[in-house]
C-alpha cells in the first residue's frame, strides 16, 4: 500500500487575510502523513508593485510580466510571502521548506508564446516538475512550501499560475504516492448558484464539467481550475477537492474524479 501525500494550494485572497491564513496554517499542521503546501499571492504583489509605482497589467485574469514585474513577484512569492508562511508552520510544528521552481531544479518551464497579439512577459507554461527530487524531501520529513514561481534553465525566473503547479506537482507525485489535491480558496466548492454559498455542486467530471461549461454555471477564473483538476485526475491523482479555505479536512467542497 502506497504512502499518502496531500497537496493543499491556498490562494492570495486567503494570504492576505491574516484571520484566514492562520486559521488554514493551523488546519494543515493537523493533516495526517505527509503534504505539501502551494501558495499564490497575486494580492500582495499587485499592492507591493503600487508602492514602487510598477502598473499591474492583467489578461483574462492572468497578470502580465515585464521585467520590472518579474523582479517584483521573484520578491514578493519567493520571498515576502513564502518564507512568513515557512516561519509561521515552523511555529505550528511543521517542518517546512521553501522553494520556488529554480530551487532543486523542481520545476522547469518555457516562457509562453506570444499568443492572439498578446505577450505575457516571463510568464512560464510548465515543463517539467522533478518528483523524484520533492520525493527525496518529503520521505525525509520535510513539508515543500511551494511559491508560483519557476525557471527556463537559462537563467530566468518565470512568474507560472499557482494552480497549474499545484496540479503538475500533483501529477509528478502520483508516481510514487497515493495524492489527494485540495484547492483552497473564499468558497465552499463549485456552486451552481453563484448567490447561494450552500448550492455546492458534490461532484464533477468531464461529463459535467463540458454540461456546466455550456450552461453557464461555471465560467470564468473556476474554468481553468477545473480544467487543471480534470487533467490531475487523468494523470493518475487520487482525487481533487475544490474546498473552503477552513475546511481542507478533505470532507467538504466539490470532488473532480474521472
Amino acid at each position: 500500500m502506497r504512502e499518502k501525500v496531500t497537496i493543499v494550494k491556498v490562494g492570495g485572497a486567503v494570504v492576505e487575510d491574516e484571520a484566514q491564513l492562520a486559521r488554514l496554517l493551523q488546519d494543515f499542521s493537523q493533516i495526517e502523513g505527509c503534504k505539501v503546501l502551494v501558495h499564490g499571492g497575486g494580492r500582495r504583489a499587485t499592492k507591493v508593485a503600487q508602492m514602487l509605482g510598477i502598473e499591474s497589467k492583467m489578461v483574462d485574469g492572468r497578470r502580465i510580466t515585464d521585467a520590472d514585474m518579474l523582479q517584483v513577484v521573484t520578491m514578493v512569492y519567493g520571498g515576502l510571502v513564502n518564507k512568513n508562511i515557512v516561519a509561521r508552520l515552523q511555529a505550528v510544528d511543521v517542518n517546512a521548506l521553501g522553494l520556488t521552481g529554480a530551487d532543486m531544479n523542481a520545476i522547469s518551464s518555457c516562457r509562453r508564446p506570444v499568443k492572439n497579439g498578446i505577450d505575457f512577459g516571463f510568464v512560464g507554461d510548465v515543463k517539467q516538475v522533478d518528483g523524484k527530487a520533492l520525493k527525496t524531501l518529503i520521505d525525509a520529513g520535510v513539508v515543500p512550501v511551494m511559491a508560483p514561481l519557476t525557471h527556463d534553465g537559462k537563467g530566468n525566473m518565470l512568474n507560472t499560475n499557482a494552480d497549474t503547479i499545484t496540479a503538475e506537482t500533483a501529477k509528478a507525485l502520483a508516481e510514487y504516492y497515493d495524492v489527494t489535491l485540495i484547492y483552497s480558496f473564499e468558497k465552499k466548492g463549485v456552486l451552481s448558484d453563484p448567490d447561494n454559498d450552500d448550492s455546492v455542486i458534490a461532484t464533477i467530471n468531464h461529463a459535467d464539467f463540458e454540461r456546466y461549461k455550456q450552461d453557464g454555471t461555471i465560467a470564468g477564473g473556476m474554468i481553468p481550475k477545473i480544467e487543471n483538476a480534470l487533467s490531475a485526475v487523468d494523470a493518475g491523482v487520487e482525487k481533487v477537492i475544490i474546498t473552503l479555505a477552513t475546511a481542507i479536512d478533505g470532507k467538504h467542497g466539490t470532488t473532480i474524479k474521472k
